[in-house]
């Protein structure tokens, strides 16, 4: 037990006190806090800038850009006379898209024939091409449905029996849990468990490969196995002491900053969050006895910081990626952590919920945690065999 308290302290002591280590666990930490959710703090995309190419120039097409410039999602930036020019335009980046409005268009509406508009929009950036057509799509339905409504009516059909007979399954649509439907609330509390990971991977995998790593060895140890698992079990103590500051930060504090919605509580969110830690850490001490040398531990995890984002399965759907890659993503456990966190902080799960992923943290953490052990154990054995030598020697030379 005493040993376990060494090593807890002298690791604790060595975080502080080894600059890169610091600057990667706490300062890094603060941050990627700070700067990293800043991007996103809009939320939503609003007001794309479109043009309309108006080649009807009636009462209904005026009706229709004015309907789409009053969406939150676009702004109609200007009426350009044709769509050469619009597409002049679009390559200057002053707009993103070109609605045109066909001729005849109001003449077909009045004599319930299709009067199609065309978008044509910048689909190299998604989101702003989902604005685009959403907007547009839905305007144009809105339009069409009040049109044959009231030509309906006109016919002497009911206003009631026009109204269902244009529009006989209406839908509204309830955004449960993103009731912005903003971009942020999806992408940061995935982002955050990311860099959470990264920030301890790094600097874990840095301490096991600079010297006073393994501290002193003890003399006389009857058990060496005893004194491997207290060693991975102080720096693992040590690690968890410094995350329990930096952990409920960031799930718990940054979500309410920034307006995350967080319906989970506080301690199936620090339960979670538990193991979580403790399976990072136990996998940056295996980083280190892997890599040996701190440079090539940062340029190593640097470079898999992308890969481990897409594995995680948010940025890229877990369904589009192969299975073998996926079973490998869960030897990682930001990808476990990432679906029980959202799942227990955003969207209100209980841990019964997600125990599976409770128990495959769990499970990593014991596997990595046991391998450190393992390594340190081999390197205990020959000094304690070199400590029982010379008195077995003395006894039988006796």
């Amino acid at each position: 037990m005493n040993r376990l308290f060494a090593v807890f302290r002298s690791e604790l002591h060595r975080i502080f006190a080894l600059r890169p280590v610091f600057a990667v666990i706490i300062l890094a930490a603060a941050v990627y806090a700070v700067f990293y959710p800043q991007p996103y703090l809009n939320e939503a995309l609003r007001n794309v800038p479109i043009a309309v190419v108006d080649q009807d120039g009636t009462q209904s097409s005026r009706e229709l850009a004015r309907l789409v410039d009053a969406t939150p999602d676009v702004a109609v930036a200007s009426v350009l006379p044709d769509v050469a020019t619009a597409e002049r335009e679009v390559y200057l980046r002053n707009i993103f898209g070109i609605l045109l409005i066909p001729q005849h268009f109001e003449r077909d509406l009045l004599h319930g024939r299709q009067s199609p508009v065309a978008l044509y929009a910048d689909a190299s950036y998604f989101l702003m091409y989902q604005r685009m057509s959403g907007a547009v799509a839905g305007v144009a339905r809105a339009l069409g449905v009040g049109i044959e409504t009231r030509r309906l009516i006109g016919l002497g059909v009911d206003p009631a029996i026009a109204a269902a007979a244009t529009d006989p399954m209406p839908l509204t649509a309830v955004q449960l849990f993103n009731p912005q439907g903003g971009y942020a609330t999806y992408i940061l509390p995935g982002a955050l468990i990311l860099l959470l990971q990264q920030t301890l991977l790094i600097g874990v995998g840095l301490l096991g490969t600079m010297p006073g790593s393994h501290g002193a060895s003890p003399r006389g140890a009857e058990d060496p196995l005893y004194e491997a698992a207290m060693t991975v079990l102080g720096k693992l103590m040590a690690y968890l002491a410094v995350e329990a500051v930096i952990v409920p930060f960031y799930l718990i504090g940054l979500p309410y900053l920034y307006g995350i919605p967080r319906l989970g509580s506080v301690v199936s969110i620090l339960a979670v969050a538990l193991p979580f830690s403790l399976a990072v850490g136990a996998l940056g001490m295996v980083v280190a006895l892997i890599f040996r040398r701190p440079l090539i531990v940062q340029l190593v995890l640097a470079a898999a910081g992308l890969p481990f984002f897409f594995l995680a399965g948010f940025a890229w759907p877990a369904e589009a990626i192969p299975p073998v890659i996926r079973t490998v993503a869960m030897l990682l456990p930001s990808t476990l952590a990432i679906d029980a966190l959202v799942n227990v902080g955003q969207l209100g799960a209980s841990l019964s919920d997600v125990r599976g992923e409770l128990w495959g943290l769990w499970l990593l953490a014991l596997g990595y945690g046991g391998i450190a052990v393992v390594v340190e154990f081999r390197r205990l054995r020959p000094a304690a065999v070199e400590t029982v030598e010379p008195g077995f020697l003395s006894r039988s030379g006796g």
